[in-house]
């Protein structure tokens, strides 16, 4: 299905080439290229794709790319801002991003002998004519707001170029907010089970791990960089991840029980184009994996008790000079970890990372990837190295410091806990607004680079002028082996265990939230709206997914042994399992289960009871699964 000749398809409209005449141009001279599709992000991540016939959007082109077109509060994730009695939303092309060909490989033109292509351009979302919403808006303006503050910064705040080789703000043409992610998946052969225990075998002996791919996953994986090349990506690299288990061969010579976890990683761009980037080569993957009959998920935890699918974030900031040169602004003396703008916009992340969590864990699915000993962080704590000659590679930390030595512009942050289904454009507006905070008061208190280690390295119980005296924000050691539980909680504050939980630090940290509010990036209705549309959707999936996922794990739980060919040994197993899955999912006249609990609770929109019950029943149901699992290796 991929053997096309790519040599003669259109993959990409640069920024630069956005002319009505010149996109005119390139689409007429690539026939195969049928639609247009304005691609606008909504508050919750997700974005539109309408068929407009290239003809139509051709012959009305500057009307096109200025009003764009128009859709309804129903079609998009705006709650409280798009209601139904109010529900004009308008979606308007972004010329200043690069624009990509999403082709349909399973659908080619007669004439071209090519697949049918639709130009995907990102696109604005605008309610009411007037005002901008939407989580492309939000990263736009975070990172307008954060350049345009942070050279106002710099300049009052001279003392900072003895750390940086320039000498004033004045050399600084431009200031540039980098970004790459890096994308973890999981694919399988349709239809086959996981079997839970092999794939935790081969995990915990490390079969996978950036091994050799073969048959159809190694065919797959690497037309997927041809193509994404094609796109002007830059692919990196592809491999294999810790998870999987070794594809067994069948009786007709083709893979079967593929079941493997793979990461691809492409080089960073400017931070709207970064997200942009990383929402077309989701599709791409999903595309030409599945054309080799693999379906794949991005989902954070596929599986429980099996290694999920992370999407490290990688951010830096880097001035243009008007000599033409660049110096990343993080970078500090050679003695030193960073410069006071690399510390300042680290210990922002880590004060305001209460209120940054609910835009990177929105969901029940990465919460359960949130687990101690699945290398996915769990605590507010970062990690520099041992000494400045020894970067740290520290992967129990939530946001780890990335250095090379001899190469200062590859100083930059990996914040570890985003996952393939976060909203990216938030994860990335969320943190820079919260660097910048941090940057503003360490040079606003002309803070230097040894002070402001100082300040990261503090213990818990001694008093900053920023951090939070109760809390320590470094460490250097193994989290998850080397702290028991009750440490973690005590030095890096308690990680929330449901959705719900989180995205109540709105509501607990209002104070946090004004990192945010500046210079209106976010306001009131924003953020209500965001906590709106992620409680419902928590509720519903926990509702009519979770629940009735797990009472069929319950049903599946049944007595296998025969009472005149068994030990004493599985009837007490089996008790024990009968009693919990009682307990989980079967009402009695005088009692109710654990899941008619949740629901009832879910339906009164008694939420913090709901997520109560809910953190009980996830114990319950692993319980259960393990219990029965003991039970079955016992029986013949």
């Amino acid at each position: 299905m991929l053997d096309f000749d790519f040599d003669r398809m259109l993959f990409n409209i640069p920024a630069n080439e956005h002319q009505p005449e010149k996109i005119t141009e390139i689409l007429k001279k690539h026939p195969e290229v049928k639609f247009v599709s304005l691609v606008g992000i909504d508050i919750g991540g997700h974005d539109t794709d309408e068929k407009i016939p290239v003809e139509l959007f051709l012959g009305d082109i500057e009307k096109m790319l200025k009003h764009g077109v128009q859709t309804d509060g129903s079609s998009v994730v705006l709650p409280k801002i798009a209601d139904l009695n109010n529900a004009k939303v308008d979606i308007i092309p972004d010329l200043s991003v690069n624009w990509y060909v999403d082709y349909n490989y399973n659908h080619a033109d007669k004439n071209t002998e090519l697949p049918v292509g639709t130009l995907r351009i990102p696109a604005f979302l605008v309610h009411n004519d007037t005002d901008e919403v939407g989580s492309r808006v939000i990263l736009r303006d975070a990172v307008k707001n954060f350049k345009r503050d942070l050279l106002e910064i710099l300049k009052n705040n001279s003392y900072i170029f003895e750390y940086l080789p320039i000498d004033s703000a004045d050399e600084i043409a431009e200031l540039s907010l980098t970004c790459a992610t890096e994308l973890e998946f999981w694919v399988k052969t349709p239809d086959d089970e996981a079997d839970r225990e092999q794939l935790s075998t081969a995990q915990s002996l490390k079969e996978q791990y950036w091994k050799r791919t073969i048959g159809p996953v190694r065919t797959a994986l690497e037309k997927s960089l041809l193509v994404l090349q094609h796109y002007g990506f830059e692919m990196e690299m592809g491999h294999k991840e810790v998870g999987g288990v070794k594809a067994k061969m069948g009786h007709s010579g083709d893979y079967d029980h593929i079941m493997e976890q793979l990461e691809i990683d492409w080089k960073y761009a400017e931070a709207l184009q970064a997200a942009d980037n990383e929402n077309m080569v989701k599709y791409i993957v999903k595309d030409v994996f599945r054309a080799h009959g693999l379906d794949v998920t991005f989902m954070a935890k596929p599986m429980i008790g099996i290694a999920g699918s992370g999407e490290h974030t990688h951010l830096g900031v880097a001035a243009k000079l008007k000599d033409g040169r660049r110096i990343n602004l993080f970078s500090g003396k050679d003695d030193e970890f960073m410069g006071p703008v690399g510390f300042g916009a680290l210990l922002g992340i880590l004060k305001n990372y209460e209120v940054i969590n609910p835009f990177v864990s929105a969901s029940n699915d990465s919460l359960n990837r949130l687990k101690p000993g699945y290398e996915a962080p769990v605590c507010i704590v970062t990690s520099l190295g041992h000494t400045v000659e020894k970067p740290s590679r520290n992967r129990t930390v939530l946001i780890g410091l990335v250095r090379e030595i001899g190469n200062p512009l590859a100083t930059r942050f990996e914040l570890r806990a985003p996952n393939p289904k976060s909203n990216t454009y938030l994860v990335i507006a969320a943190s820079y607004m919260a660097m910048l905070d941090g940057i503003k008061a360490s040079l606003e208190a002309k803070k230097s680079s040894s002070e402001l280690l100082a300040s990261l390295s503090k213990k818990w119980g001694e008093e900053d002028f920023y951090l939070e005296k109760d809390r320590e924000y470094r460490s250097e050691r193994e989290v998850f082996e080397e702290f028991t539980e009750e440490e973690r909680n005590k030095l890096f504050g308690t990680a929330p265990a449901t959705v719900w939980e989180n995205i109540n630090a709105f509501d607990i940290y209002p104070e946090k939230l004004n990192v945010f509010k500046a210079d209106g990036v976010m306001n009131d209705l924003t953020l209500a709206s965001y906590k709106e549309a992620i409680i419902s959707q928590w509720a519903t999936e926990l509702h009519d997914r979770i629940i009735p996922n797990s009472m069929e794990t319950v049903r599946r739980c049944i007595k296998l042994h025969d009472d005149d060919d068994c030990t004493n040994l599985d009837i007490s197993r089996w008790l024990q399992i009968d009693i919990k899955r009682k307990a989980i999912g079967k009402d009695s006249i005088g009692d109710k289960c654990l899941l008619t609990k949740i629901k009832e609770a879910l339906d009164m929109g008694d939420y913090e009871t709901a997520s109560d019950l809910q953190i009980e029943m996830q114990t319950a149901v692993e319980e259960l699964a393990e219990l029965y699992i003991t039970y079955r290796k016992n029986l013949f």
